[in-house]
């Protein structure tokens, strides 16, 4: 009986299909139309639908102008560089209207270096690319920096910055994830082949100067370290993408704040050939005479990845000092080091007041670096007498696996490092190895379970601050 209403009912939903098979096709068609034209419209960024007209940029500044308003053709041949340089004198005879605001529309905008402006907003559209000319003949030459005493790789003039500035005051330069590229691929082939008679430039540099806000833009292919603010105050980086490969792009740093005060780097990804992150304040002698630290910084919210050299380094040129730094929220991944400060007899200064905190590794083959024999020097005059300081370092909530050295700090009994605190610090090894915690000339305690087992010269409390047991010269 069961058998017999199911083949009836088979039979009658065919005869139904078949009776109304127009009617079902027309409905399914006005489905489907439905179904298109609401993902058409919903989903708006899908191209094969229809084109997204580019996002209208922001005036920043009462004045703003365009750079195709000064002859500018951004086909990736053109050399625009008058073109900027006419751009940056009009704004800078706005100051006391409030300065202006530069946009740089989609395109590839070939040029030589050129300057800014105080009260100056550059703005990158998205698609546009700042191409810096692959030429060193069209880099002009600068004196070296006081506090380095001569240009970092030669003695002399170095080569300047493809954006450069100096004396300023409101700088932005921002956009919709813009991109300024330097091209330096053949910068890091000469050097190589030591072709150059000069310091390579940075790809942006600003100098002595204030309140500096660089966001929402990518950083690429510097010839040297990519983002260097040089005595500077109230600075600003936030959101910046810096890349360049991770082989052979030699001394491509990411940012490099040197001499800066009252500094934040957050929200940032970093992966170059290079430390991603270099807080200095000059160099032996030179940096002592120009005694301008680095303090009041904070950088959080990073995720970075350096497969030559750290993903945060203090040092090594670091003879004005730093201090008051915060380190804070960061991922540094597939990494030669994760953190490291290095100094060396002769730089004189101090590192003090640091902290690290909430730190993940992920894969890399020393954790945190502390080392005082990295013997660099700009030349001869150099006082081995001057001797640095590294006192008051804490790592706070670190964490990560794959890590094959999770500490190697290595002071001396002429530099000893003083006052280190270890917190809430696990992690997971690459490999068994006895020494994986190494320390020497060091003092300081642990506070709370660590792993692996700290270094037994540590002084070891437990959570509620009570001494465990002391520590063992």
């Amino acid at each position: 009986m069961f058998h017999q209403n199911r083949v009836e009912f088979k039979r009658w939903v065919t005869a139904f299909w078949w009776k109304h098979k127009t009617l079902f096709t027309i409905l399914w068609m006005v489905g489907f139309i439905s179904i298109f034209c609401w993902q058409r419209n919903i989903v708006s960024e899908l191209l094969i639908f229809r084109r997204v007209p580019a996002r209208p940029m922001p005036k920043l500044r009462p004045i703003a102008f365009n750079l195709t308003d000064f002859g500018a053709v951004g086909d990736g041949v053109t050399d625009n560089t008058v073109a900027f340089e006419r751009a940056v004198s009009a704004i800078g005879k706005l100051r006391k209207k409030g300065g202006a605001q530069l946009n740089v529309p989609p395109g590839v905008w070939l040029t030589a270096p050129f300057n800014l402006t105080s009260y100056m907003t550059l703005f990158l559209a998205e698609d546009a690319v700042i191409l810096g000319i692959d030429d060193e003949k069209r880099w002009p030459l600068m004196p070296p920096l006081p506090s380095y005493g001569y240009g970092r790789e030669y003695p002399g003039p170095r080569y300047g910055s493809l954006i450069h500035g100096q004396n300023l005051r409101d700088v932005v330069i921002t956009g919709y994830n813009g991109t300024i590229d330097g091209q330096g691929k053949t910068w890091w082939e000469k050097h190589k082949k030591k072709q150059l008679n000069h310091t390579r430039g940075r790809l942006v540099q600003i100098m002595w100067s204030s309140d500096i806000v660089i966001a929402n833009i990518t950083l690429r292919n510097s010839p040297f370290w990519t983002l260097h603010p040089y005595d500077c105050k109230n600075v600003t980086i936030r959101n910046v993408t810096i890349l360049a490969p991770l082989h052979n792009a030699p001394n491509t740093d990411g940012i490099d704040p040197d001499s800066c005060e009252d500094m934040l780097i957050e929200d940032c990804y970093i992966s170059v050939g290079d430390d991603g992150i270099a807080i200095k304040s000059g160099w032996d002698q030179y940096g002592i005479a120009y005694g301008r630290p680095s303090t009041n910084i904070l950088i959080r919210n990073l995720v970075v990845r350096s497969e030559v050299s750290a993903g945060i380094s203090i040092g090594s040129e670091m003879s004005g000092g730093v201090s008051n730094v915060t380190v804070q929220n960061v991922l540094i991944w597939n990494s030669r080091r994760a953190v490291r400060i290095k100094t060396a007899p002769g730089r004189g200064g101090y590192v003090e007041q640091i902290t690290y905190q909430n730190l993940t590794f992920d894969f890399v083959r020393v954790g945190i670096v502390i080392k005082t024999d990295y013997n660099e020097h700009p030349d001869e005059g150099y006082d081995p007498k001057a001797l640095p300081r590294i006192n008051n370092i804490s790592f706070i909530s670190i964490h990560g696996q794959g890590v094959r050295v999770p500490v190697r700090i290595q002071g001396s009994m002429e530099i000893p490092v003083t006052n280190v605190t270890f917190r809430d610090f696990s992690v997971g090894l690459s490999y068994k190895k006895k020494r994986v915690f190494q320390c020497g000339f060091v003092q300081g305690r642990v506070i709370g379970a660590v792993f692996p087992a700290p270094c037994r010269n540590l002084d070891l409390y437990d959570e509620k601050g009570r001494l465990v047991r002391p520590s063992i010269a």
